[in-house]
C-alpha cells in the first residue's frame, strides 16, 4: 500500500481538505508536514461544515491517526481551541499526535509578524499575521520553541530569554513597542504543557515503522506549490516547503518511501495576498467566479482573487514535484461559461514562453496567452462518472490534463465529500 503526498498545484485554496477527507477513511494516518494556522481547510461531510486551520484533514475520518509533523509551527493556543471546538461537535480527537520537534508560535512572533507588516506599507507580503514567518525565521536562526521545551522549563528559559534579547531592541527601537518580558511568555507557554503533552510523540519513528509495517500514510501539504519558499513565486509566499520535498523533512520520512504525488488543481485559478497572477480577472467574469465558487480564505477571511486556468503553472507543480496524478476541483464552478479561456503560455517582452520564467521580473510582467474551450450549461454535480459528463466539460478535463503533463484521476463536481468523480485510485 502506498505512502503518498498530497499538495496544492497552484496557490493554495485549490481543495486540499476535500481530497484529504475523501482518502481520509482509506489510510491510517494523515499528517500535516509544513505550515501553521495560516492554512486553512474546508471539508463537507453530510450536512456539517468544517473549518480545519493546523489540524490534519484526517481527524474527521474514525480510524485514521492525525499528525503534526516537526516541519509544522504550532501556536498552542489555536490547537486547543481547534481541538475544543471539534469535541464539542462529537469529533473524536484523541488520536492526534505532534512531533515534540516541531516549533511554536509564541506571542512576540505574532507580535513581531503584524508590526513588520504595518511597518512594510506598499511593500507588504500580505502575511495572515498568526506569526508564521517570525517563527519559522527564529527556528532558521536556532533561536526557536520547540514543543519538547515545554517540559524542561529551565531551557525553555534560557531559550525565550535568548529570543528576546534581540526581539525586544527592535520592538522598542525601531517599531516604537514596549518590551516584552520573558517571564510572562514563559508563564504563558507552560500554561499549555499539560493539555499538549498527551499528544506529543516521536512521529518520525512512528510514520516510518507504520510505512515499513505496509500502512497506508498520507503527507498533507499546506497553502500551495507557488507559495513555496523556494519554488514560489518569491518573496510573495509562505515561509515553509509546500512542495513534495517538504514532505520529507517535515516528517522526516525519506524520498524513497513515497509512492505516490497528488497535485490539487482548481479548475480555474485563484489566490490570497499580494504578488504577480497572469490570469486574475477584474471583471464580471472574476466576480462570477468568485461568487459561485465561494471565494473566500478559510482561515484568513479575505476574499480571494480569481482568473481563468493557468497550465503554464500546473506543468510548472508537475515539474518541481513529480507529481503522479491530479485531483481536479470545483469543476462544477465552471458551469454556465458560453466559453471558457485557458491560459497555455505567457507572452514576455513580445516573446511566447511556455515554461514558468525563473526571472520574477519575467513573471510580474507575463500576459495570458489563451486558448478558447467550448463551455456548459448542464448541471454536473449528480455526475458519478466521467461518461455521466456533458461532452463539453469532458473536453475541458481531457484538454486541462493534456496542457497539465500528469492524468488527472479525480474531479470534484460539488462540495460535498460524495460529490467527486473518481477515474483512476489513489491507493492501487
Amino acid at each position: 500500500m502506498p505512502a503518498l503526498v498530497l499538495l496544492g498545484a497552484q496557490w493554495g485554496d485549490e481543495g486540499k481538505g476535500k481530497a484529504t477527507d475523501l482518502l481520509g477513511g482509506s489510510v491510517d494516518y494523515v499528517v500535516r508536514y509544513q505550515g501553521g494556522n495560516n492554512a486553512g481547510h474546508t471539508v463537507v461531510v453530510g450536512d456539517q461544515k468544517y473549518a480545519l486551520h493546523l489540524l490534519p484533514s484526517g481527524i474527521l475520518s474514525p480510524g485514521c491517526t492525525p499528525v503534526i509533523g516537526n516541519g509544522v509551527v504550532v501556536d498552542p493556543a489555536v490547537l486547543l481551541s481547534e481541538l475544543s471546538g471539534l469535541n464539542e461537535r462529537g469529533v473524536d480527537t484523541s488520536k492526534l499526535l505532534i512531533s515534540g520537534n516541531a516549533h511554536l508560535i509564541t506571542p512576540y512572533n505574532v507580535t513581531l509578524d503584524k508590526v513588520g507588516e504595518r511597518f512594510l506599507g506598499k511593500r507588504k507580503i500580505g502575511t495572515t499575521g498568526r506569526g508564521i514567518g517570525p517563527t519559522y525565521a527564529d527556528k532558521i536562526n536556532r533561536v526557536g520553541i520547540r514543543v519538547q521545551d515545554l517540559y524542561d522549563e529551565s531551557i525553555l528559559t534560557q531559550k525565550v530569554e535568548a529570543a528576546l534579547e534581540l526581539k525586544n531592541q527592535l520592538l522598542a527601537k525601531l517599531y516604537n513597542r514596549r518590551a516584552i518580558g520573558s517571564a510572562e511568555i514563559v508563564d504563558g507557554l507552560l500554561a499549555y504543557a499539560d493539555q499538549i503533552k498527551p499528544f506529543v510523540a516521536d512521529t518520525t519513528l512512528i510514520l516510518n515503522n507504520a510505512i515499513d509495517e505496509g500502512k497506508v500514510v498520507l503527507f498533507e501539504g499546506g497553502q500551495g506549490t507557488l507559495l513555496d519558499v523556494d519554488h514560489g513565486t518569491y518573496p510573495f509566499v509562505t515561509s515553509s516547503n509546500p512542495t513534495s520535498g517538504g514532505a520529507c523533512t517535515g516528517a522526516g520520512v525519506g524520498p524513497t518511501k513515497i509512492n505516490r504525488v497528488i497535485g490539487i488543481l482548481k479548475a480555474y485559478t485563484t489566490r490570497v495576498g499580494a504578488g504577480p497572477f497572469p490570469t486574475e480577472l477584474f471583471d464580471k467574469d472574476g466576480e462570477a467566479l468568485r461568487t459561485i465558487g465561494g471565494e473566500r480564505g478559510v482561515t484568513t477571511g479575505r476574499d480571494r482573487r480569481c482568473g481563468w486556468f493557468d497550465a503554464v503553472i500546473a506543468r510548472y507543480a508537475t515539474r518541481v514535484n513529480g507529481l503522479t496524478d491530479f485531483f481536479l476541483t470545483k469543476l462544477d464552478v465552471l458551469t454556465g461559461w458560453e466559453q471558457i479561456p485557458v491560459c497555455v503560455a505567457y507572452e514576455i517582452d513580445g516573446k511566447r514562453v511556455e515554461e514558468l520564467p525563473y526571472s520574477q521580473s519575467d513573471f510580474h510582467h507575463a500576459k495570458p496567452i489563451y486558448e478558447m474551450l467550448p463551455g456548459w450549461t448542464e448541471d454536473i454535480s449528480k455526475a458519478k462518472t466521467f461518461s455521466d459528463l456533458p461532452k463539453n466539460a469532458q473536453a475541458y478535463v481531457k484538454a486541462l490534463e493534456e496542457m497539465s503533463g500528469a492524468p488527472i484521476s479525480a474531479i470534484g463536481v460539488g462540495p460535498g465529500r460524495d460529490e467527486t468523480i473518481e477515474i483512476n485510485s489513489f491507493l492501487s
